[in-house]
C-alpha cells in the first residue's frame, strides 16, 4: 500500500514539473496525495505551498488587495474577496502557531493578512467624506465604495456605474478585524483609525433600516437597479455590532482611547429586524444562499436554533444541486440567457433563467465548515463527498475550486425542460481569470478544520459561535448564542420632582429621593448623554463629526455613566417632556413604563442589574391622575411591575450592582465641551405643600362640541371671526375660528397684538389641562405637531416584512415601503390628511403608528393575514367597533377618547373577531384591517397559473403575464401587488366578500384540475352573479322584494346551507364550465 502512495507523490511531482499550455485543471484525485502518517509540519508544508500558489501569489505587493479575477489584465479589488483571503491567511498562521519551527511562515501569513486588512482600511479612510455624508443621508450615492484599483486603491466604479451600497461587505470587514486582533494581530495603529472605524460602527448600526443592493450586488431579484432589505446584510451588521461592542482596538496594549461604543438600542433593533425578515433573505428573494455566511461561518448571527434550522432547511432544499448551491431562484447571473449587453433585465425576462441558474460549488465549503463548527460529523462528510468530485488539480497537485457550474447553450432547453437532467461544466480561465480567490480561501479553511490542524476557537476567538452545551457568559461580549431565557430584577429608584412632592408621597408610604439628596451622582436627560455622544470619534483630520444625534433608548440609560469624573444616570426617553398631546395622558405614561420594563427584561444581557429610574412630576398626580400613578408607585414597592420583577431602593445602593460605562473619549476635547445640564430639583417655597386639585373627569361630549356651526363662518368677514374668536369662552369653537383664520391669512396673521399660532398653542395648553382631546386634536394638527419616535415606529413595521399607508379613508392613501425621514413623513401625513377636512386625523394617526409599532415589535402575531396596515383603514374599523358597541344609540366620537383609550380600542380591534357579533360587523371589521386567511397569496398564485388572460377586480387588472415569469409562488413582493390590486375596493366588507370568492376559486381549481378559465375572471361579475341568486332565494324564502343593498348579503354566514360560499360557488362554476376542459389521464369518462 506504501508503495502505491509513493507512485501518487512520485507522478505529482511529474505533474508540477510538466507545465504544459492550456487548461490548469488535471483530473487527479486528491484522496492519493496524502499519506495517513504524513507527519504534522509536512501537512502544514502542503498547506502553505496551496495558499501560497493558490493565494498570496495574486495578493498586491502594493495595497494588500487581491483582485476579483487572477488574470493579469484584471485590475479590480472587490472588499468581501479580499476579506476572505485574508481570512485564508490568517487561519494558515493560526495552525503555524502550534510547531515551534515555522520557519518565519507563522509571521509571513499573519502579515499577509494584516497587510490586506490595513489595504481595505486604507482604501476606506481616503472616502471618509462618504462615511459623513452617509451617516447623515444613508442612500445608494453616498456609501463607501466595495470595489478598488488592487495597486493604487483609487476608486474604480462611480456610483451610476456600480452598485457599491453593501452593508454586509463593510460589516464583514469589522467581524474580521475583531476577530484578529483578538487573536493578537495588530491591525489598528492609532486614535486616528480607532475613531475611522467607530465612524463604521455608527453607519452599521442603521443597517435595520437602509435597504441595499446585498451580497449580489443587483439588489431586487428583477435585477431593475432597486435596493432592498437584505437579512444577510442586517444579520452581519448585528454580528458585527456584537463583536465590536465595546472591544479595545489595540488589543492587549491598549487603553480606554481605544475602545469601541456600540449604541445597543440600534443593536437590539438589527436583531428584532433580522428575526422578522427571516427565514426570508429579502422581500423579492424568498431564501438566498447569502444567508448562509450570515446564519452560519463567520457570522453566527442567528440566536434561536429553530429560526436557525428553518433558514438552513429552506436554502439547502430550494437551491442546493449537483455541483453546488444556486445563488437564488431564476438568477440569471451569466446564463446562456442573460443579454451580456444590458445591465439591467427586462419584465418578464426572469422566466429565461428558470432552471438554469449556475450551481456554486463555494457553498458546499461553507457547509463544510458549518458542520465542524457544530460538531455534525455527517454533515461534514455529505458535502465533502460532493465536493470531491466537482474540484480539479492545478499542475502543482493543489485543489482548484471552479467558481460555478453552468448550462452550456446546446443544453439549455432540454435543463429547462427537465431541471438536474444535463451535464453542468465547471468556469474557465477564459472567462473568470484561472483561480478563484474567495473560494479557494474558504476550501484552505475548511480542509484545516476537517484535518483538525485548526480547531473552531482558533478562527473563531470571540465566541462568535459557543455550542448549546458550553452556553455561558463570555468575557466582553454583550451577546450570546441560544434564546437566553431572562429572569433579570430590575432596580428601580424613585426620584421626586421636588422635596414637597417627596414629603406628600411618604404620606402614603412611598419612599422617593430628591436630586439634591442623591448628589453627588447627576440625573440627566437622555438628551443630555446624546450631547456628550456627539463628541465620541470626533476627527477635524478625517473631516468625521462623531456620532449623529440618536435618542439614546431604554437600555442605553439602564447604565451608569461616568462622564468627565462624574457620576451620571440618565431617566429613560418615557420620562421626557414633550409638545406632544401623548404626554398630558397618565394612563398612557403608565403603560409606556410597564413596556419599557417588560423591553428590558426581555432585551438585557450584561453582566450587572439594569438601572431603571422612575421620575415623578407634580403634573403626574393632578387631579384623577394621582390614583393610577400612586396603584403603579405601589407595585413597584411589592416588586412586581406587570410581571417584571424589580426592585427599589436607594440609588446610592443600586449603583454597585450596576454596569459602568466610561466615557473617556471626552477628555480628549474637554475644552470645547460645553456645559451639561442636570436635572435640576424645582425650588419651591419652604413648607409649601402640595395641593391635590379635585378630580378633573373626562370632559363632556357637549364640551367638545363647538357652540358654533363651521359651515356657517367659512365665508364670513374675516373682522367677524376674529371678533367671534374673543369673544367665545367654547374652547372647541376657538380652535375652528383659528382653523378658518390659519387657512385663510396664514400663520403670521395677528389676532389684536398675539400671533395666530400663539393663540392656538394656548387653546392647545388649555385644552390639554382640561382633557378636550378632540379639541387638542384639532390645535395639534393646525400646529402641524409631529410626534417623538414616528419614523423608528414606521421602520418597526416595515422590518416585520408590512408595508405602511397612511392617507383617510376613502381617499388617496401614500404607501411607505422603506424607512424615511421624520420631516418626510409629517409632510405625507398633512398632505394627505388635512385637505380633506381630516386635520384632527393628521394627529390621531401619528397616535396610532406610533401604537402599532410597539404592538407589532412585541404581539407580531396581532397583525397576523395583514400584509399592509392601511393606518386610514384602521380608523375605519376602530369607528365600526365603537358603532357596534354603541347598539341603537349614537356611537362615540373617535377624536374625543383619551390616547390611552385610543390605544386600548386599537388592541380590542386587532384582537381575533368575538363570535357573537353579526358576520356583517365581522367582515367590516376584517375588511377595515385588510386581513386574509392563511396561504391567501399562495392560492392566489394559483389561480393565475390556471387564468391566461388573468384576473380582474375593482378595475384593475392582474395579468398572468408577466406576473408569472417575473416572480415566484412563496414571494413577497408578489403578495404585495395581490394587495396592491385589492387596495382599490371601497368598502371593507366588499374586499372581504372578494377574499372568500378567490379562497373559493382557489379550491374549486384545487379538486378540478381538468378546468381553467378561457376568459378573464372579473370578480366584480362573479359577485353580482352570486348576489343576485341570493336576492331570488331570499325573495321567494320570505316573501319579499329584491333589496338594491347588499347588507344582507354581507350579513350571511360564509359557510354552510344557502351560506355566501355556496353562491359564490356557483358563480364561478358556470363561469369554468364556459371554458376549455384539459384532457385527464385516466379520465373514466374517455370512449377511447
Amino acid at each position: 500500500m506504501a508503495s502505491l502512495v509513493d507512485v501518487g507523490w512520485k507522478l505529482l511531482e511529474f505533474k508540477a514539473r510538466s507545465k504544459r499550455s492550456g487548461s490548469i485543471y488535471e483530473p487527479l484525485k486528491l484522496s492519493s496525495l496524502h499519506r495517513e502518517d504524513e507527519p504534522l509540519w509536512e501537512k502544514l508544508d502542503r498547506y502553505y505551498n496551496a495558499v501560497k500558489t493558490t493565494i498570496l501569489n495574486y495578493q498586491s505587493p502594493t495595497t494588500g488587495l487581491f483582485p476579483v479575477k487572477t488574470c493579469s489584465e484584471c485590475k479590480e479589488a472587490k472588499v468581501r474577496d479580499s476579506l476572505y483571503c485574508a481570512a485564508g491567511a490568517w487561519a494558515l498562521a493560526m495552525a503555524y502557531r502550534r510547531i515551534d519551527d515555522n520557519m518565519g511562515r507563522t509571521h509571513e501569513l499573519e502579515h499577509s493578512a494584516i497587510k490586506c486588512m490595513r489595504g481595505i482600511l486604507y482604501c476606506y479612510m481616503r472616502q471618509a467624506d462618504k462615511v459623513e455624508q452617509f451617516k447623515q443621508d444613508p442612500s445608494p450615492s453616498k456609501c463607501l465604495h466595495s470595489v478598488f484599483d488592487v495597486d493604487t486603491g483609487d476608486e474604480v466604479h462611480s456610483y451610476s456605474d456600480y452598485h457599491h451600497l453593501q452593508i454586509d461587505a463593510v460589516s464583514l470587514f469589522l467581524l474580521y478585524l475583531v476577530e484578529m486582533i483578538c487573536s493578537g494581530l495588530q491591525i489598528i495603529y492609532n486614535t486616528d483609525e480607532v475613531s475611522f472605524i467607530q465612524n463604521l460602527v455608527f453607519c452599521v448600526e442603521r443597517a435595520y433600516r437602509v435597504p441595499d443592493y446585498g451580497m449580489w450586488e443587483r439588489g431586487s431579484k428583477y435585477n431593475n437597479g432597486s435596493t432592498e432589505l437584505h437579512s444577510s446584510s442586517v444579520g452581519l451588521a448585528k454580528a458585527a455590532l456584537e463583536a465590536i461592542n465595546g472591544f479595545n482596538l489595540f488589543g492587549n496594549q491598549g487603553c480606554s482611547w481605544s475602545v469601541i461604543f456600540v449604541d445597543l438600542d440600534a443593536h437590539n433593533r438589527n436583531r428584532q429586524t433580522l428575526c422578522s425578515l427571516l427565514p426570508r433573505e429579502s422581500r423579492s428573494h424568498n431564501t438566498d444562499a447569502a444567508l448562509l455566511p450570515t446564519i452560519s461561518y463567520p457570522a453566527f448571527a442567528v440566536d434561536d436554533d429553530a429560526l436557525y434550522s428553518q433558514t438552513l432547511d429552506k436554502i439547502v432544499r430550494k437551491l442546493r444541486g449537483k455541483y453546488g448551491f444556486k445563488r437564488f431562484i431564476r438568477d440569471g447571473y451569466r446564463t446562456t440567457n442573460e443579454d451580456k449587453d444590458r445591465r439591467y433585465y427586462k419584465p418578464a425576462e426572469m422566466k429565461l433563467f428558470d432552471g438554469i441558474e449556475y450551481e456554486f460549488p463555494i457553498f458546499f465549503i461553507y457547509m463544510m465548515i458549518d458542520g465542524v463548527f457544530r460538531g455534525n460529523k455527517a454533515q461534514v462528510k455529505e458535502y465533502q463527498e460532493l465536493l470531491d468530485p466537482i474540484i480539479f488539480q492545478s499542475y502543482e497537485g493543489h485543489a482548484v475550486v471552479p467558481k460555478y457550474y453552468y448550462v452550456p447553450a446546446d443544453f439549455v432547453e432540454a435543463e429547462q425542460n427537465k431541471h438536474g437532467s444535463q451535464k453542468r461544466f465547471p468556469s474557465n480561465s477564459g472567462r473568470d481569470g484561472k483561480v478563484f480567490l474567495w473560494g479557494q480561501a474558504l476550501y484552505n479553511i475548511a480542509k484545516l478544520l476537517v484535518d483538525e490542524l485548526i480547531s473552531p476557537k482558533d478562527i473563531d476567538p470571540i465566541h462568535r459561535y459557543v455550542p448549546r452545551q458550553d452556553q455561558r457568559n463570555v468575557s466582553m461580549r454583550y451577546s450570546n448564542q441560544g434564546p437566553i431565557v431572562n429572569d433579570v430584577v430590575i432596580h428601580v429608584a424613585l426620584i421626586a420632582e421636588s422635596q414637597r412632592l417627596q414629603v406628600f408621597l411618604n404620606t402614603y408610604g412611598i419612599q422617593t429621593q430628591t436630586p439634591q439628596q442623591v448628589e453627588p451622582i447627576q440625573i440627566w436627560p437622555q438628551k443630555e448623554l446624546v450631547k456628550a455622544y456627539r463628541f465620541l470619534a470626533i476627527n477635524k483630520k478625517l473631516g468625521l463629526s462623531g456620532r449623529p444625534e440618536r435618542p439614546v433608548g431604554c437600555i442605553g440609560t439602564c447604565k451608569i455613566y461616568r462622564i468627565l469624573g462624574k457620576t451620571v444616570v440618565c431617566y429613560p426617553i418615557v420620562f421626557d417632556l414633550s409638545d406632544f398631546y401623548l404626554s398630558q395622558d397618565v394612563m398612557l405614561l403608565i403603560d409606556d413604563i410597564t413596556n419599557a420594563l417588560q423591553f428590558i427584561k426581555q432585551c438585557w444581557k450584561m453582566q450587572g442589574r439594569p438601572l431603571f429610574l422612575v421620575l415623578i412630576r407634580e403634573d403626574n398626580i393632578k387631579g384623577s391622575r394621582f390614583n393610577p400613578v400612586l396603584d403603579m408607585l405601589a407595585s413597584f414597592k411589592k416588586g412586581n411591575i406587570g410581571g417584571v420583577k424589580v426592585h427599589v431602593d436607594r440609588l446610592q445602593t443600586l449603583i454597585s450592582g450596576a454596569v459602568v460605562e466610561q466615557l473617556d473619549f471626552l477628555r480628549v476635547n474637554e475644552a470645547e465641551i460645553s456645559e451639561f445640564k442636570s436635572f435640576e430639583e424645582l425650588e419651591l417655597p419652604k413648607h409649601s405643600k402640595v395641593k391635590r386639585q379635585m378630580s378633573t373627569p373626562n370632559a363632556s361630549d357637549l364640551e367638545q362640541q363647538p357652540e358654533i356651526s363651521v359651515e356657517e363662518w367659512l365665508d364670513k368677514p374675516t373682522n367677524e371671526i376674529i371678533q367671534k374668536f374673543h369673544d367665545s369662552n367654547c374652547l372647541a369653537s376657538q380652535a375652528q375660528l383659528a382653523g378658518i383664520l390659519l387657512r385663510r391669512e396664514g400663520p403670521d396673521f395677528l389676532t389684536k397684538d398675539e400671533n395666530l399660532m400663539d393663540e392656538l398653542e394656548r387653546i392647545y395648553r388649555r385644552a390639554g389641562s382640561r382633557k378636550l382631546w378632540s379639541v387638542v386634536r384639532l390645535a395639534a394638527s393646525l400646529l402641524t405637531k409631529l410626534v417623538d419616535s414616528l419614523a423608528p415606529s414606521i421602520t418597526s413595521v416595515l422590518v416585520h416584512g408590512k408595508q405602511v399607508t397612511l392617507g383617510l379613508f376613502g381617499h388617496e392613501e401614500e404607501v411607505i415601503s422603506n424607512p424615511l425621514s421624520p420631516g418626510v413623513i409629517q409632510g405625507i401625513i398633512y398632505s394627505k390628511c388635512s385637505p380633506h377636512g381630516g386635520e384632527r386625523e393628521a394627529v390621531l394617526q401619528q397616535e396610532l403608528v406610533i401604537h402599532i409599532g410597539w404592538i407589532i415589535s412585541n404581539n407580531p402575531e396581532l397583525f397576523s393575514g395583514m400584509l399592509k396596515i392601511r393606518v386610514g383603514w384602521i380608523v375605519q374599523a376602530m369607528k365600526h367597533e365603537l358603532k357596534i358597541r354603541a347598539g341603537d344609540m349614537p356611537p362615540q366620537d373617535i377624536y374625543q377618547l383619551s390616547p390611552s383609550d385610543i390605544k386600548q380600542l386599537l388592541l380590542d380591534v386587532l384582537q381575533p373577531q368575538n363570535t357573537g357579533r353579526s358576520w356583517l360587523n365581522r367582515r367590516q371589521i376584517d375588511g377595515s384591517l385588510n386581513r386574509t386567511p392563511l396561504g391567501f397569496y399562495d392560492r392566489v398564485w394559483q389561480i393565475l397559473e390556471r387564468t391566461p388572460n388573468g384576473i380582474r377586480v375593482a378595475g384593475t387588472h392582474l395579468p398572468q403575464q408577466p406576473t408569472l415569469s417575473d416572480m415566484t409562488m412563496y414571494e413577497m413582493n408578489f403578495s404585495l401587488l395581490v394587495e396592491d390590486k385589492l387596495k382599490k375596493i371601497v368598502l371593507p366588507e366588499y374586499r372581504q366578500i372578494i377574499v372568500e370568492l378567490l379562497m373559493v376559486v382557489s379550491i374549486l381549481l384545487e379538486r378540478n384540475p381538468e378546468l381553467e378559465f378561457s376568459d378573464q375572471v372579473d370578480l366584480d361579475i362573479l359577485v353580482k352573479e352570486a348576489f343576485s341568486d341570493f336576492q331570488k332565494d331570499h325573495s321567494s324564502l320570505e316573501g319579499k322584494e329584491k333589496q338594491d343593498g347588499m347588507e344582507a348579503f354581507y350579513n350571511t354566514p360564509p359557510v354552510g346551507k344557502r351560506s355566501t360560499s355556496s353562491y359564490l360557488t356557483k358563480a364561478v362554476m358556470i363561469q369554468l364550465l364556459q371554458g376549455d376542459v384539459k384532457p385527464c389521464k385516466d379520465d373514466p369518462c374517455s370512449v377511447s
